[in-house]
């Protein structure tokens, strides 16, 4: 697989049109998943993830094979779903507020929950929870790597993080006694 990806990105470093469909079948699904987890719809991902590809397939020569071409194609999917939020929900304040609150990872029931559901639950976050949430707990930023991409201070991105934390336990909470009552 390496080498047969290897020659696609050649390919599709000389703009070879072919090449450009099979590593976009071969990438897709994987990086479909990516933009649902930052856009708030279906729509919404399909949108950051047509114009991620396009940005690859004009970046695809900077790609040098140093490091895993995957976390490359990422790295450009979550700086495309970030660009959508910055463009699109700047305007909607920030949470300043610093209280931490306490999140219990003991009784953490988000294993219990399938993966369709946990999207969906974290699709209905606000759009500044969900981006941080997403670049913390999934992505593996710090909060002062989030505090330069968004823009806001590191205590800003720890009380996001931990709302969210609040919230998305919340929200699977009632999921899985709604679930245990119709069982």
């Amino acid at each position: 697989m390496v080498d047969r990806l290897h020659k696609i990105v050649l390919a599709c470093q000389e703009n070879k049109p072919a090449a450009q469909q099979e590593l976009y079948d071969m990438f897709k699904s994987k990086m479909f998943a990516i933009c649902l987890r930052y856009a708030g719809n279906y729509d919404d991902a399909q949108d950051i993830l047509q114009e991620g590809f396009l940005k690859v397939f004009e970046k695809i020569r900077q790609f040098g094979f140093k490091g895993a071409f995957e976390g490359w194609i990422r790295r450009i999917m979550v700086n495309t779903a970030l660009e959508k939020y910055r463009l699109h929900y700047r305007q909607i304040p920030i949470d300043e507020n610093r209280v931490e609150i306490d999140y219990d990872h003991e009784n953490d029931i988000v294993a219990e929950i399938d993966m369709h559901e946990l999207v969906k639950i974290i699709q209905d976050l606000s759009p500044r929870y969900r981006v941080v949430f997403n670049l913390y707990a999934l992505e593996g930023y710090s909060h002062k790597e989030i505090s330069e991409m968004l823009e806001i201070t590191e205590g800003t991105s720890k009380s996001n993080l931990s709302r969210a934390r609040t919230i998305l336990q919340e929200k699977v909470n009632k999921y899985y006694l709604k679930s245990v009552q119709t069982s």
